[in-house]
């Protein structure tokens, strides 16, 4: 199960991982109210689907007045927006996040996911965040750096320090790195979090403090019954109508593209 960024944000929070002030929108209307709350003279407004690649999909903006405020919300709110996530058929947008602007020198990437290969949690971060992970991921891996974590074990002081180390901060900044590497970690095990993706993982300009700017995470579905708030966070619009229909009824259910399905019973047989 997928949740949206402002609710991966808030459990953030509440693990003492610092974020920028913001608040959610249904409307043009509400979002320049949660403009004018939250003050300043920058907004971001960005659209709550649940995909990656929002920006790249024109589903964040940058916004200087109240007058752009709600034109950007006029221009996503009950409209597809189609990223590489979302597939051809896109998800709609029917809320928004509105966050105050943010003076960003630096961009990271951090995230926690589960290594099935190895039964372990792995953790992943680069120096180099933002929108363009995907292609560094493919043409420059070595700019990314992997530590495996023992789940019988934990996190241990050294691996978040060594983590905070390779995102290449100001020895004034590793403290703090580790705070929010030791916040994630402890989010994931207490909410049985499959995955937790921080990008941008901000060095903010002038302070030098750290920030999430942008949150993604997943749950596993099987754990949900011992995770009722965790629950209580689905967002049905945002999922495939077959699949929740199959889940109402306590069944797994995969949709496929196309006319064609096999059901094979083994895996032998399957690839024969």
């Amino acid at each position: 199960m997928d949740i949206h960024e402002y609710q991966a944000k808030e459990i953030l929070a509440g693990y003492g991982v610092k974020i920028a002030d913001g608040g959610l929108a249904y409307s043009p209307e509400d979002a320049v109210q949660r403009a004018r709350e939250i003050g300043g003279d920058v907004w971001a407004v960005k659209a709550q689907i649940h995909s990656g690649a929002r920006g790249k999909a024109g589903g964040v903006k940058i916004c200087k007045t109240h007058e752009e405020v709600e034109a950007a919300a006029e221009s996503m709110l009950g409209r597809k927006l189609v990223t590489h996530q979302t597939g051809p058929e896109g998800k709609v947008c029917l809320r928004l996040y509105v966050e105050a602007g943010t003076n960003i020198a630096k961009e990271l990437y951090f995230s926690l996911l589960v290594d099935r290969a190895h039964e372990s949690i792995i953790m992943v971060g680069s120096a180099e965040g933002g929108m363009e992970i995907e292609d560094l991921a493919e043409n420059s891996p070595e700019k990314i750096t992997k530590i495996q974590i023992d789940p019988a074990v934990g996190l241990l002081d050294f691996q978040a320090r060594e983590m905070a180390f390779a995102l290449g901060l100001e020895p004034s900044q590793i403290s703090p790195a580790v705070k929010v590497i030791k916040g994630c970690y402890r989010a994931m095990r207490d909410l049985d979090a499959n995955m937790i993706e921080i990008n941008p993982l901000v060095v903010t300009g002038g302070s030098g403090k750290l920030m999430v700017l942008d949150a993604k995470m997943g749950f596993d579905d099987n754990a949900l019954f011992r995770r009722q708030k965790v629950a209580e966070l689905r967002d049905k619009t945002q999922e495939d109508q077959r699949e929740m229909a199959a889940a109402d009824r306590g069944l797994s259910y995969v949709g496929l593209d196309g006319d064609i399905g096999c059901m094979i019973n083994g895996a032998g047989l399957a690839m024969a």
